[in-house]
């Protein structure tokens, strides 16, 4: 018997059937104007990286934020790198041709993220240390990064991540950096239309002056790809602009005098996310009923929503997640690719949940595993808010460390939260989890 079949001829989910059509995690949702904008670019031949597109989005997109320019890229993964390598830069100097700006040198990084967040680092050269999670926003933890510096005080470039468009504590994280004369790049990848205050005044994420979003596919507003360098500085942004078109000079030939890289934007991505930008807060507001939809119909169940500061931030409510209350987990074990778990009345846990969604055609998925957590970067250094997150266990000495991303990883999920999902299809969603604690 399938696994699907196994959890549908349950007892628990008897008479419910799975989904006709796919419920997604977070899938694009087009309006029509994007084929407009990329009819046009084909239309008037504007089909590779420059464009009425282009122009029109880094214009729209700079207004929106309240920045003063934007470069179009690639990827959000590319504007970070570009934004990476060019605080690498101003900190440090120019790299040799095939070194990294950052070689030698640490970065502190967000731990629970994706991995395009700190894989630049490693891009330049550079060293990342893990900073790890509090649990209050599910982000970078101050206390854990001012320990961070007491560590490693001769750090000046911190990477923070906004997770599933909440934004952190970035009032304090700022502080700290002013402090310790470190520069901040802001992963604003998930949280484009998100917003914080600092000083009591209210601004987008990504505002920082090394900000970067992302228009991958499923993100709030999408262009299939893409992605966007943010500053207030016409040198950085000039700066981001020649390297992102292989760094070609001033000259009739082809002449490069440093390091450049295929990663602008293309006027046909463009003229996607031209399309999209009209309905940015329109989809902003469908992503937040699906979370307070979420947080009322399981509020009798040990789990709680992914949390946010709601007096100094306010989220675009990207995803909405859930985690699990510890005495209410069942009895659990993941290894690198595979998990396991033992159903116990009452109990239940983000494997068995995923896997029972899956089988009624829905999708959701586990938490970002923590970085210090992956085998690529297990020989990194990784701080909590009592200092060494690593090699803390002694045979003759009782204790413990704290591991927050870790904890939220292990008892956490992503809910199906496209915002195409109808109230009654998440009802049903609701009632597939109450069941899974039957």
């Amino acid at each position: 018997m399938s696994e699907q079949n196994k959890v549908i001829s349950d007892s628990r989910f008897k008479e419910l059937k799975p989904f006709e059509t796919k419920l997604w995690l977070s899938s694009p949702t087009m309006h029509g104007d994007e084929q407009k904008w990329v009819d046009d670019a084909i239309r008037t031949n504007w089909v590779s990286t420059v464009g009425a597109n282009i122009n029109e989005v880094e214009k729209q997109i700079a207004e929106y934020i309240g920045v003063k320019y934007a470069v179009g890229l690639a990827s959000g993964t590319s504007a970070l790198h570009l934004a990476i390598r060019l605080a690498g830069e101003k900190l440090y100097g120019q790299a040799r041709t095939g070194e990294g700006t950052l070689r030698g040198h640490k970065v502190f990084c967000s731990d629970m993220t994706f991995n395009a967040s700190v894989n630049p680092v490693a891009y330049e050269c550079g060293d990342a240390v893990f900073i790890d999670t509090e649990y209050e926003t599910w982000n970078m933890s101050p206390e854990a990064l001012e320990k961070a510096f007491e560590m490693y005080p001769d750090v000046k470039l911190i990477v923070v991540a906004h997770l599933y468009g909440t934004p952190g504590k970035i009032e304090q994280i700022k502080a700290i950096a002013e402090k310790h004369n470190a520069l901040i790049i802001e992963d604003a990848a998930e949280s484009l239309g998100a917003k914080y205050k600092i000083n009591g005044k209210w601004l987008e994420t990504g505002t920082l002056g090394y900000g970067c979003i992302s228009f991958n596919g499923n993100k709030i507003i999408t262009g299939s790809s893409g992605g966007m360098f943010l500053t207030d500085n016409l040198e950085y942004a000039n700066k981001v602009r020649k390297w992102s078109t292989q760094s070609r000079e001033a000259a009739a030939w082809y002449q490069h005098e440093e390091i450049g890289y295929n990663y602008r934007m293309s006027n046909i991505i463009a003229g996607v996310v031209r399309g999209q930008l009209p309905f940015l807060d329109e989809h902003i507001k469908q992503k937040k009923a699906i979370y307070e939809r979420y947080k009322k119909g399981l509020a009798d169940l040990p789990v709680k929503m992914n949390p946010y500061d709601s007096e100094n931030s306010e989220p675009n409510f990207w995803l909405s997640c859930m985690i699990i209350e510890e005495k209410f987990m069942c009895r659990t074990v993941r290894g690198d690719k595979d998990a396991i778990y033992i159903n116990e009345p009452g109990k239940s846990c983000p494997t068995e949940i995923l896997e029972t969604l899956s089988a009624f055609n829905a999708e959701g998925r586990p938490i970002w595993k923590p970085m210090h957590l992956q085998p690529i970067y297990l020989d990194h250094a990784f701080i909590t808010e009592n200092g060494n997150g690593r090699a803390w266990s002694n045979a003759y000495i009782e204790g413990s460390s704290i591991d927050v991303g870790a904890d939220i990883f292990r008892r956490g999920l992503c809910l199906p939260s496209d915002n195409k999902m109808t109230p009654e299809q998440q009802d049903i969603v609701i009632d597939i989890i109450h069941r899974c604690f039957e």
